[in-house]
């Protein structure tokens, strides 16, 4: 019967002495080498009879890894189990993190390391939440060796994230909305993109950006006035795209967004299932499927200068401050706003849980701001009118007293 195992006597660095190594096939068929750390012939023996048992026993226990192999096994792991998103967030957090303490492996990674990877991201002008995802991001990582058996604990179970200060969450005013689309009618009169459709769907429906590009006219309901936002498989007409948070959902729209939609459509030739991508962006995107040159990631924003664009479309308005995305931040904060329940906003949204769309979504709107200065304003008159009473009782009190 073949050994499963063999012995390596090799040299240390500096040729004056020696050290064995354990050579052996991991369960994915790769060669790897475990250093015993010592030149022990009996104690050698011993542990490769055990590695060899283990083997034939079909144990497997953790085997040296770089980090960088380490990432490589874990992601193949988990793929298809967890959306590509994630598996990005993985792998730029881990390669930032060997960039820093180097690639070494991954079992005598410390507590230590991820304090100096804090250090060095916030020194490198990372901020503080933005640290906190990728430490996030490593955790996981981590968790995944220890529930495979391959670590005892994971070296990041105690360290913590960075405190971030969430900032204010920035919605836009009906004003600037109404100048917005305006703006965007004006640049996209006899232009093949209706960034002024785009956007009132935007303010009216809530969805992100990769949602609205990947919307096809099967999704919009004319008759029950709402977008179905629902993932696509990869076909002969459309490209993969995943959601985000959830699997499928439908949101709202007004009669202003049906008649545009509508209009829209009559507009477009035959055999482009996309509401917002172009015939000429879409025969690009064809094209490129073909060769073999379009990646699931492309898909999220399937059209070309999106940012800039927009940008220009906000500079025309005269708006300085905001996102693409703070459209979608100020039509949540509208359906809270005018008497949507906290579950109802969740699902709308498309958020796991309310939790997300509190912290990231909602903003105090300024008929809020009013309201509660009325409040404030006549809480404080009545106090007024109470020390005006109270001193008045004073006065008369100093004068009986006089008298």
């Amino acid at each position: 019967m073949k050994d499963l195992v063999r012995l390596w006597k090799r040299p240390s660095r500096d040729g004056k002495r020696f050290f064995y190594v354990l050579i052996f096939k991991d369960e994915q068929g790769k060669i790897r080498y475990e250093s015993l750390g010592h030149a022990s012939d009996r104690k050698a023996q011993r542990q490769c009879a055990q590695k060899e048992r283990e083997l034939r026993m079909g144990v497997v226990g953790p085997v040296s890894m770089k980090l960088s192999e380490f990432l490589e096994d874990s992601i193949e792991r988990v793929r298809g189990q967890v959306k590509d998103a994630t598996i990005e967030e993985y792998d730029a957090a881990m390669r930032h993190f060997i960039s820093v303490i180097g690639d070494i492996d991954y079992r005598v990674i410390s507590h230590e390391h991820g304090e100096k990877f804090i250090q060095a991201c916030l020194q490198g002008g990372n901020r503080p939440a933005t640290v906190a995802k990728k430490i996030g991001a490593l955790k996981r990582l981590f968790n995944l060796a220890v529930q495979r058996g391959h670590l005892e604990n994971s070296p990041f179970r105690y360290v913590s994230k960075p405190k971030a200060t969430e900032g204010a969450i920035h919605v836009y005013s009906e004003d600037e909305c109404a100048r917005m689309a305006e703006a965007a009618r004006e640049v996209t009169i006899g232009a093949p993109f209706r960034w002024d459709i785009f956007i009132l769907t935007a303010i009216c429906t809530g969805m992100r950006r990769g949602e609205l590009l990947n919307t096809i006219w099967q999704d919009v309901d004319f008759a029950g006035q709402q977008i179905h936002v629902s993932p696509k498989d990869e076909t002969e007409y459309t490209w993969e795209w995943h959601i985000k948070d959830t699997d499928r959902r439908g949101v709202p729209l007004t009669d202003e967004v049906i008649r545009l939609l509508a209009e829209h459509q009559a507009t477009q030739p035959e055999g482009y299932p996309y509401v917002f991508v172009t015939p000429k962006r879409y025969d690009y995107i064809q094209k490129a499927r073909q060769l073999g040159k379009w990646t699931v990631r492309q898909g999220r924003c399937p059209v070309s200068n999106f940012r800039y664009q927009f940008l220009k479309i906000k500079e025309r308005a005269g708006i300085d401050l905001g996102t693409f995305h703070d459209l979608r931040r100020t039509c949540i904060t509208n359906w809270f706003a005018y008497g949507l329940s906290e579950f109802e906003v969740m699902i709308m949204a498309g958020h796991a849980s309310f939790e997300t769309t509190r912290r990231f979504y909602l903003a105090v709107r300024n008929d809020i701001i009013e309201r509660a200065r009325k409040a404030s304003t006549e809480a404080m008159k009545a106090i007024s009118d109470a020390r005006a009473v109270r001193h008045t009782f004073e006065a008369l009190q100093v004068k009986n007293c006089e008298v």
